[in-house]
């Protein structure tokens, strides 16, 4: 197929779509987790007594990981156009293993206190830089390594392959309460899928260890860019039109991806 003059083709296209795409889908795996198994989990951290207050205090740890992903996308954006968009997916996958791992090893209310819901904050918070880099750094990636006449195409399976990471928490959720009592479930079980989590986050730390950097990054590296904030003011109504869709989209889509799930799951905490 003719490429247009001028215009870099990418070595391997589809090692380049499989490397980004499975990272992501690891990343919003362990991201959804927290969502699908906090049922589980809530009465772990925090006092004996309420379970709708145990719940609710856990889904604002939840929520901080979204505070969080705006920073993460500044950072790990700023780190991925210096460092490079391989270096920058690299470390968003490390940054997920090491807080799925925090999670799955973090002590409870009855061993140590509010301690464990500090380890879990810190987690969510980890969870929340890694994912907000993993979404802007993979998606600029698999369209940069992608054939210029497929980038549409490519960039597509970063959104498929999250789709795919959130259907495998809830797969592995399904398998877990088929196996498992539900003591087993909020006694231990809640700390498989991030144990298979961190797993596969390791994983794919090595795949993308194998990823060539793309030659559109590699040609533009001693380029002078302007800064963030730069651009924001500069593009202030497309900003704040981007923001208000983003918004709405993703409020309705977490209330039947989050909420849902838990209100189906487990019928009997009123959430």
């Amino acid at each position: 197929m003719a490429v247009a003059p001028g215009v870099p083709v990418p070595r391997t296209p589809w090692k380049a779509v499989v490397g980004g795409s499975i990272g992501n889908m690891v990343e919003w795996y362990d991201w959804f987790a927290y969502a699908s198994f906090a049922t589980y989990f809530a009465a772990a951290f925090f006092p004996d007594g309420n379970a709708t207050a145990q719940l609710l205090n856990t889904a604002g740890i939840f929520a901080v990981g979204f505070f969080m992903r705006p920073v993460g996308g500044w950072l790990l954006g700023r780190y991925a156009d210096r460092k490079g968009r391989k270096a920058a997916l690299a470390l968003t996958v490390t940054l997920m293993s090491v807080s799925a791992l925090l999670i799955a090893v973090a002590p409870t209310y009855a061993q140590v206190g509010y301690f464990g819901a500090v380890v879990l904050l810190v987690a969510r918070m980890l969870q929340g830089l890694s994912v907000g880099g993993e979404y802007a750094a993979s998606a600029t990636y698999l369209t940069e390594a992608s054939h210029p006449r497929r980038r549409g195409f490519s960039s597509s399976f970063q959104y498929v392959s999250m789709t795919i990471g959130q259907l495998i928490g809830l797969g592995l959720l399904m398998v877990l309460q088929r196996t498992l009592s539900d003591d087993a479930l909020h006694s231990w079980g809640w700390r498989v899928p991030f144990v298979v989590g961190a797993a596969g986050a390791a994983v794919v730390f090595y795949i993308r260890r194998g990823l060539l950097e793309t030659e559109a990054y590699e040609e533009e590296s001693g380029e002078g860019r302007r800064g963030t904030i730069r651009l924001l003011l500069e593009h202030k109504r497309e900003f704040a039109l981007v923001m208000a869709l983003t918004m709405g989209g993703t409020v309705a889509y977490y209330t039947y991806t989050t909420y849902l799930t838990k209100k189906l799951s487990v019928p009997q905490v009123d959430v």
